[in-house]
């Protein structure tokens, strides 16, 4: 798509006499491309407004100008009673196709029309423009990175005939072109160009549907990428510093809102270290292992004796807050331990707390030793349902400082 070169998107003029859309002109319909084949000999002429038939032969033409002349006989001597139904009301932003003994005829509308009864079906067709938008699906870019991209797509129909001759089901039939055009398009950029260039990337995305769509009477107004999370880093070093957040794993299905959340709970809780701005390091939170852990405690006892020399009165004033664990092991047995980093150098041991604590997590001994040897991240571990959770979850959030010291 992205090989041919794109000219700059012609505007409206006021001035200038109407075309059927942004895109489209009069004659492309006039062109054999479009209706001279196979499939496409039912269509009519619409852009030089010919619906004749040429494939009705005389002895048809006679048969339908009789039985249509019937109709209006029968039609104007009951028309009291006739009126009810043979008189529709349509508004500005509606027009009614009319299929006469099967035959397509000319659009009718607005106002008030006539539709003969027996001999007339007609459907109407809403001309205002609509919107959907397509769910965030997963693409995967030409250096090998996995996007969750989205997009929010309007348009509308600017030939009602075509609209119901050309398509089956209008709709359904948008959103697969759409959503086949996107994850095509978008699968030969780099993670990089995708994010950099989601608007130019939008407008090219818009002509190539238009291009896909406009056999349908339908014409794209405007398409909005709407880019969610990275899920899988690019094979290749960037050019430059992303800038979508990783995934949290378990959670790559969220939407990009509640990701921003996510990083947020698991970034620096204050402002006393300084944040770098456009870079992200991305990391498996449930497979990845810190090179600069020499041995694995075996259990909770031989983890609390590593914290006790982390303690300090820095690491207080960035917690400001006291943990109690209670923790369930394999066989069975429970064990409570406590994190007090409200005051002093800060305390931890096994038992409860003298006083109330601020939060209470309750998880198993596993879960403990991979959560404080950087395993599992404690966002992930609570909305896995693997941590439970007594209090404020930004405050637990806050032992991710602790965390990041016995990484070092």
């Amino acid at each position: 798509m992205f090989n041919k070169s794109y000219q700059l998107l012609p505007q409206r003029d006021s001035a200038a006499p109407r075309t059927p859309g942004l895109f489209v002109g009069t004659d492309s319909f006039s062109q054999s491309r479009y209706h001279k084949g196979l499939s496409f000999d039912y269509i009519p002429n619409v852009s030089e407004n010919d619906f004749t038939d040429t494939s009705q032969g005389w002895l048809s033409w006679i048969c339908n100008l009789v039985v249509i002349f019937l109709v209006y006989i029968c039609t104007f001597i009951i028309f009291p009673i006739t009126g009810w139904f043979v008189l529709k009301t349509v508004p500005n932003y509606q027009r009614i196709v009319v299929f006469r003994l099967g035959r397509v005829c000319p659009p009718k509308g607005p106002g008030i029309v006539l539709v003969l009864p027996l001999i007339d079906q007609w459907q109407k067709v809403d001309l205002r423009t609509r919107a959907f938008n397509i769910p965030p699906c997963q693409v995967t870019t030409r250096d090998g990175g996995v996007l969750s991209v989205g997009a929010d797509i309007q348009f509308r129909i600017w030939n009602p005939v075509m609209s119901v001759v050309s398509v089956q089901d209008l709709n359904a039939s948008t959103r697969m072109t759409a959503q086949n055009a996107l994850t095509h398009s978008l699968g030969k950029k780099t993670v990089r160009e995708v994010q950099t260039e989601r608007l130019k990337l939008g407008e090219y995305l818009q002509m190539d549907i238009n291009e896909m769509t406009q056999p349908w009477g339908l014409e794209v107004d405007r398409v909005e990428l709407t880019l969610g999370s990275v899920l899988k880093a690019p094979e290749e070093g960037p050019s430059g510093p992303l800038i979508m957040p990783p995934s949290v794993p378990g959670l790559e299905g969220l939407t990009g809102p509640i990701q921003h959340l996510a990083m947020h709970f698991l970034s620096h809780s204050g402002s006393s270290q300084p944040q770098q701005e456009d870079s992200i390091t991305f990391a498996d939170e449930l497979s990845s292992i810190p090179q600069a852990v020499t041995a694995t405690p075996s259990s909770a006892e031989e983890l609390l004796g590593r914290v006790k020399p982390l303690l300090s009165e820095n690491l207080v004033c960035q917690v400001g807050a006291c943990f109690q664990f209670d923790i369930s092991s394999g066989d069975g047995q429970h064990h409570s331990y406590y994190v007090d980093l409200s005051q002093g150098s800060g305390a931890v041991g096994a038992g409860s707390l003298c006083r109330e604590p601020d939060v209470t997590l309750s998880m198993s001994d596993s879960d403990l030793l991979a959560m404080f040897q950087g395993k599992l991240r404690p966002f992930a571990a609570y909305t896995s349902g693997r941590l439970k959770i007594q209090g404020d979850i930004k405050t637990a959030m806050k032992l991710e400082e602790l965390i990041k010291l016995l990484k070092k």
